[in-house]
């Protein structure tokens, strides 16, 4: 079998796998399992939101008992959320079971739900569905284990990379879904991340914590945010690279920056796939005087209805994009700001400048739409991803479905 390809299996001793196991009434894939056959190191995130479906409750408390996981379930088509100590219950007993069948602890277990709010999971049902991805278990179950956690995505989010430490070969996958709820703080996901390097728990979370901050809370969609949001990382040093000790080391920062490459790359591809969208939004802020006020800028103009507006009816209206950087809290002078549409400067030390109009407009047909603000304060930058605001995505949101 081809190496590229297999997602989350991509890293040395992770199994993963995807199955219909009845959740969804459309009969579709709903179930993954992903499988370390080595103790790992684990790192994770967690929504913002107070209100925290069964899922995020069960995987808080077991990475609160241990920072070593063994496996992720994920599902899709229920979100176990607001379903009260039953969905909990139901939660821990899909634990358990894969625990039981992987004969480790129950606590090594994390779990990941997405779907509708308020409906309770058929617990029988989420037990079988646990025996079948169970049995299904392989080293090429990758992309299916990510097209089974698909709910209004089009296509499952699947990223690799890998990168050298001396002689030895490290390697990333991930699974990632996600098009809509989408905003900073995390965003309505559920991501995982496999990798055979080895190193401490600890770094482990700090990476994680760099590579979120630069990655999926600068992706807005629409500015909601979800009660099941999850992100796990595990690290299990199948690579027998040395395991990583210290911040300062030259191999912790080959892995953060490729962990963040891979985040990004998510957050881009979940931003693609938004609900309704035709456009594609990356917003560049550079020139800031602190790393925060790049991104508090970013974050406003990506998360700006009405230049997601302006993006979905073709129109570069700069004027927008200036009055969104004032309102963000960041610091810098009107006078200093200059602003472009891709390679098209459309505004310079805070007035019009005198572009090709035609040019222009050519430009806004792309899928991909960037737009770079230079705030002429510092030397701090930052990306956003988002999308056009569209009527398909007010129609993909009137009903329950």
């Amino acid at each position: 079998m081809n190496e590229l390809g297999r997602g989350i299996c991509f890293p040395l001793g992770f199994k993963a796998s995807g199955i219909a196991g009845g959740i969804k009434p459309s009969g579709r894939l709903d179930t993954a399992i992903i499988t370390s056959e080595r103790p790992a190191a684990a790192a994770a995130v967690f929504t913002t939101n107070r209100v925290r479906a069964a899922s995020v409750i069960v995987s808080m408390k077991h990475f609160g008992l241990t920072k070593e996981q063994r496996a992720v379930i994920l599902t899709a088509g229920n979100a176990n959320a607001a379903t009260g100590p039953e969905g909990i219950k139901t939660a821990e007993l899909m634990c358990s079971l894969l625990a039981e069948k992987l004969c480790i602890p129950t606590e090594q277990v994390l779990i990941a739900q997405t779907g509708l709010i308020g409906k309770t999971l058929r617990r029988d049902v989420a037990l079988s569905a646990i025996e079948k991805a169970h049995m299904r278990l392989s080293q090429s179950g990758g992309i299916d284990a990510g097209q089974a956690i698909l709910t209004t995505d089009t296509k499952a989010k699947i990223c690799e990379r890998s990168y050298k430490i001396g002689d030895n070969t490290i390697r990333l996958g991930a699974v990632a879904k996600g098009a809509a709820m989408l905003s900073p703080s995390l965003a309505t996901m559920l991501a995982t991340v496999t990798s055979d390097v080895a190193i401490q728990p600890e770094l482990l979370q700090a990476a994680l914590n760099e590579a979120v901050s630069d990655s999926f809370h600068l992706l807005i969609v629409d500015g909601c945010r979800s009660t099941n949001d999850s992100v796990f990382v595990l690290t299990n040093g199948a690579s027998d690279s040395a395991t990583i000790t210290a911040a300062s080391s030259n191999a912790y920062k080959l892995f953060s920056t490729a962990l963040t490459a891979v985040l990004q790359d998510l957050a881009m591809q979940m931003a693609s796939d938004a609900e309704g969208s035709t456009k594609l939004m990356t917003v560049h802020v550079t020139g800031a005087l602190t790393c925060n006020d790049a991104r508090l800028a970013a974050r406003a103009v990506v998360s700006s209805l009405l230049v997601k507006c302006s993006i979905a009816g073709g129109i570069a209206y700069w004027g927008r994009i200036l009055s969104e950087l004032g309102a963000s809290g960041a610091e810098f002078n009107q006078d200093d700001v200059a602003i472009y549409y891709g390679p098209h400067l459309l505004s310079k030390n805070g007035v019009a400048f005198p572009a090709d109009e035609d040019a222009v407009q050519e430009y806004m047909k792309n899928r991909t739409i960037e737009i770079t603000a230079n705030i002429g304060q510092g030397a701090h930058d930052a990306t956003a991803y988002g999308c056009d605001l569209t009527h398909a995505y007010v129609a993909e949101n009137m009903t329950k479905s």
